[in-house]
């Protein structure tokens, strides 16, 4: 049984917009050391004189850490003080990412990488604590400012990466990222407010507990599934899209990967248009219509087989739709499940994501080793296959359950997934 912390709660601290900008930068940060290895993968198998499908492995392996960091971190936050808990996961990440940049062969630079996931599990953690620090009213506006730096991070990291990586090397990504993480843990160390944690849980029953909601939540499970094939196909793309810039159709750097990325970074502006959407419609519409958009992305990166310019404006317009498509069937999901049980959101979140991203770590995997054997329009076929299997589950689930838009809390085992805010 969950333990809450009987005193009573002290009113929120407030944040203040500059410590809110600082979080969301934080978000951004955090979550593009995942990401920016994606961009650099052909940098790599240069500089290590090994295949690029062996380099690749180093985006899958990072995020497969950072799934297990999901499952295995952000249930803590419940059960510690979030500060630091933040700090000290920064300061781990840095370090990793040091050690990666400094790796001298391609071992400790997989072993550097899964703790780098491990650690870059802030976002998730630092979201909760945000909403907990504001009054209900503004709730949302907070959490929506730290969605923009999350998603900005998720985007933008690749035109970091292949633009440091392409000018300075390979390691240079890694090194800048260490030294802007270990500048983040010092400052988020001083900002952010002391927190008292309202739940006494131990750590196993904390697992537990997401394990018991991803068996008896079925709207849950419905969210995953289309998490899992979208962010599958998702990361299926832009793994694969930088052997293709790279390789003999294209011959471009590293540098051209980035410049796509950046294109598509134009989708976190549609963030809040799909939570209105999502008001407005219910979640399984926005759902319906991102799962069909990715679907029709799947048919756009097609054209990036006729090289050239044309070529090029069909990869940026496919994976544009694409990644509309994750983020905005990113707040579909999120909006049906935390409607679900308000008062534990961080364990509910807990199993949506790791779950998403053990999907995006076997679409890494799925997607190079289609490239190799079947080239880009293999590639192409699994991002529409991924989206027809969702398609599949979304017209399953509404023949066989209404999902409710919204479903009144439950009094339950769980605890709140609130804390105490101390000002300093």
């Amino acid at each position: 049984m969950s333990t809450t912390d009987p005193s009573t709660p002290a009113a929120p601290a407030g944040v203040s917009r500059g410590l809110l900008l600082i979080m969301a930068l934080a978000c951004g940060v955090a979550v593009a050391n995942a990401y920016f290895p994606q961009a650099i993968t052909p940098l790599i198998a240069h500089g290590f004189h090994i295949g690029e499908a062996t380099a690749a492995a180093l985006a899958t392996v990072t995020q497969l850490g950072y799934a297990a960091g999901l499952f295995l971190l952000v249930p803590l936050g419940d059960r510690l003080s979030r500060r630091p808990l933040i700090t000290v996961l920064l300061g781990i990440a840095a370090l990793a990412l040091l050690a990666a940049g400094l790796a001298p062969a391609t071992g400790p630079l997989l072993a550097a990488a899964v703790v780098v996931g491990l650690a870059t599990v802030v976002p998730q953690i630092m979201l909760p604590m945000a909403a907990g620090m504001v009054a209900p009213e503004r709730q949302g506006a907070v959490t929506g400012t730290l969605q923009a730096g999350l998603v900005g991070g998720i985007l933008l990291a690749r035109t970091f990466g292949g633009v440091l990586g392409e000018q300075l090397g390979w390691r240079a990504p890694y090194l800048v990222a260490a030294a802007l993480t270990a500048l983040l843990a010092v400052t988020l160390g001083v900002a952010l407010p002391r927190s008292v944690p309202a739940v006494r849980t131990g750590y196993p029953t904390l697992l537990a507990d997401t394990l018991r909601l991803l068996r008896d939540e079925s709207a849950l499970r419905r969210s995953i599934s289309f998490q899992v094939t979208l962010f599958g196909g998702f990361s299926a793309a832009w793994t694969a899209v930088t052997l293709l810039i790279t390789g003999p159709r294209y011959g471009m750097g590293t540098q051209a990967v980035g410049l796509l990325a950046l294109i598509g970074a134009a989708s976190m502006f549609l963030a809040p248009a799909a939570g209105r959407w999502v008001d407005r419609y219910g979640a399984d519409r926005v759902n319906l219509w991102c799962l069909l958009l990715g679907l029709a992305s799947g048919a756009v990166l097609l054209t990036g087989l006729l090289g050239g310019a044309v070529g090029l404006v069909g990869l940026a317009l496919g994976l544009l739709l694409l990644d509309v498509a994750v983020q905005c069937g990113q707040v579909a999901n999120q909006a049906r499940i935390f409607a679900l049980r308000p008062e534990i959101r961080s364990r509910l979140n807990t199993g949506y994501m790791t779950c998403g991203f053990l999907g995006a770590g076997a679409g890494s995997w799925l997607g190079t080793r289609a490239y190799a054997q079947l080239g880009w329009a293999g590639v192409c076929a699994l991002i529409a296959l991924a989206a027809l299997v969702a398609v599949a589950a979304w017209l399953h689930g509404r023949r066989a359950v209404r999902v409710p838009a919204e479903v009144p809390a439950r009094p339950h085992d769980a605890t709140p997934n609130t804390a105490r805010f101390v000002r300093r």
